[in-house]
């Protein structure tokens, strides 16, 4: 499955406008529903202030940021769950995501329509929340069927397992808890991780705002942070509009325009660092005259594993990584001082990447 961030929400939230500024424009964005019906998919760079430090120690020919997929998922509405509004070819596209931003309304504004025809962000994300349980439930209920055939032909006693633990998820579902609201042992989450539960998978809650909001946000704002808390959920205070509107300026113009708005950095930036650490993911960098990289591994990868992202030869004929930390990088002033300092260490290979070492890898094939 892709490492991918599913941008959802009801119609006219804002998904595509925010969608839109991530990517730098090219997805349509209109006041009526369903404007998005295929899901739009890019690569958005992540902000990384360190990989601009090591720019300036190395002077690269190249530059090189880890990225993350945003996908453009269409609106979707009450019902949706049984086919309204397209709703089981969108929540198909949201199952191929590994997890989620939910957009969420909190601004007012007469002329851009609500589905509901009020802003009550908390029943927002409720309705949405309703249609990826009642998915869930209708998974489960058919895998559990299957489970159940197997243990009635044999006594399969793991299909009974099985049972009992997707039961369990099931009932806490039925009572409208979410997956990830649900506290169960790692004994009853492996059995329905094949399922791949809409409500299993992490939530960043994007607060779209007006630029009066801005940047801390209004009472929508806190109504949705109240529920995130309840689920250890991230919130993102963002203008979708005036993000829009930022990717057209030139650095002087954007900057000013920042800093009227009392903000040191798009809210957009915020948005890619949190959704690119709801994927568990990590950066470390190599750092060379050709190129200065960052790359993107999984928290609590090996050093082979790390080089195999490179090329899957570096992770079968891996010897040892060579490894400064990238506050010695900085403070020193790049590889041959820190070698001459000792800062240069030789990690083998269980070596437990940290974000943000820099890397030089030795392997043979």
């Amino acid at each position: 499955m892709a490492l991918s961030i599913g941008i959802v929400g009801l119609p006219n939230v804002g998904k595509s406008t925010l969608f839109n500024a991530l990517n730098g424009g090219g997805a349509e964005a209109a006041n009526y529903p369903f404007c998005t019906i295929d899901p739009n998919v890019g690569l958005v760079a992540v902000p990384d202030q360190r990989l601009d430090a090591l720019v300036k120690i190395v002077n690269p020919q190249a530059i090189q940021h880890a990225v993350v997929e945003f996908v453009d998922i269409a609106g979707l509405v009450a019902g949706a769950a049984s086919g309204e509004g397209l709703g089981n070819k969108f929540l198909g596209n949201i199952r191929e995501c590994s997890a989620i931003a939910h957009v969420v309304r909190c601004f007012d504004d007469e002329n851009v329509t609500h589905v509901n025809d009020k802003v009550n962000p908390v029943s927002d994300i409720e309705t949405i929340d309703t249609e990826l349980m009642l998915k869930d439930m209708e998974s489960l209920g058919k895998y559990m069927e299957r489970q159940q055939k197997l243990s009635r032909s044999g006594g399969n006693k793991d299909a009974e397992t099985a049972l009992a633990a997707m039961q369990s998820v099931l009932t806490a579902l039925e009572d409208g808890i979410t997956v990830r609201r649900q506290k169960h042992p790692s004994s009853v989450l492996e059995h329905i991780e094949p399922l791949n539960l809409l409500t299993a998978k992490p939530v960043l809650y994007v607060a779209n705002v007006d630029d009066g909001s801005l940047p801390d946000g209004n009472a929508y704002v806190e109504q949705v942070r109240a529920y995130a808390d309840a689920e250890g959920a991230e919130v993102a205070i963002v203008s979708a509009q005036i993000e829009s509107e930022l990717i057209e300026m030139d650095a002087a113009d954007k900057t000013e325009f920042l800093s009227d708005l009392g903000l040191t950095e798009p809210g957009l930036n915020t948005v890619i660092r949190t959704a690119y650490k709801l994927l568990n993911l990590a950066t470390y960098f190599t750092a060379g005259v050709k190129e200065v990289r960052a790359w993107t591994i999984h928290v609590g990868d090996t050093a082979p594993k790390a080089a195999g992202v490179i090329h899957t030869d570096f992770e079968k004929g891996f010897i040892r990584a060579e490894t400064i930390a990238y506050n010695d990088f900085v403070t020193l002033g790049g590889e041959a001082k820190c070698k001459e300092a000792g800062k240069m260490r030789l990690e083998g290979k269980d070596y437990i990447v940290k974000d943000g070492d820099v890397l030089h890898f030795r392997f043979n094939v």
